[in-house]
């Protein structure tokens, strides 16, 4: 694996990466990200760039992470609270040119926003059970009757018409 740090003011250091790999556009910046979390893992929780495999084939570039994080707070059942965060990721990647005066990298650019999510655990009662399951079955008798309606119409335009 190689680390490479570049300080574009230094003409010595662009000189010397120009030798070790003939020009910007021989970077390959492929990456794998297995896993990239901003505290413990909760529940139910997605990390979005978890598995994330970007393979460079015969091209370079720069690839830029705009990561948005979200304080998070989870709840459990016990009381017990974990503090950690959640956030989304919009990806963009930008090919290189040989008239490029730039060199390729990945970048991870996060904001941290001001509000907390709190997400909770909570027990549901069989009394909330029955009443969910009547408003299904209320709206599945109420769309069936609605149908019912519009064919008896529908099939009574067509006969009147014949």
């Amino acid at each position: 694996m190689l680390y490479l740090f570049l300080d574009t003011n230094s003409r010595p250091t662009i000189y010397l990466s120009v030798q070790i790999f003939e020009g910007a556009t021989h970077v390959n910046v492929s990456h794998v990200i297995h896993d990239l979390s901003f505290g413990p893992k909760y529940p139910g929780i997605h990390n979005p760039l978890d598995g994330t495999e970007r393979i460079l084939r015969g091209a370079s570039g720069t690839f830029k992470y705009y990561i948005k994080i979200v304080p998070t707070e989870y709840r459990y059942l016990s009381k017990e609270v974990l503090p950690t965060n959640q956030f989304s990721v919009t990806e963009y990647f930008v090919p290189m040119t040989e008239s490029d005066r730039t060199w390729p990298a990945v970048y991870f650019l996060y904001d941290l926003s001001p509000i907390t999510v709190t997400i909770k655990e909570e027990h549901r009662s069989f009394l909330h059970f029955i009443t969910r399951l009547c408003a299904v079955l209320g709206g599945t008798f109420a769309l069936t009757g609605m149908l019912d309606r519009w064919m008896y119409k529908l099939l009574e335009a067509i006969y009147k018409m014949s």
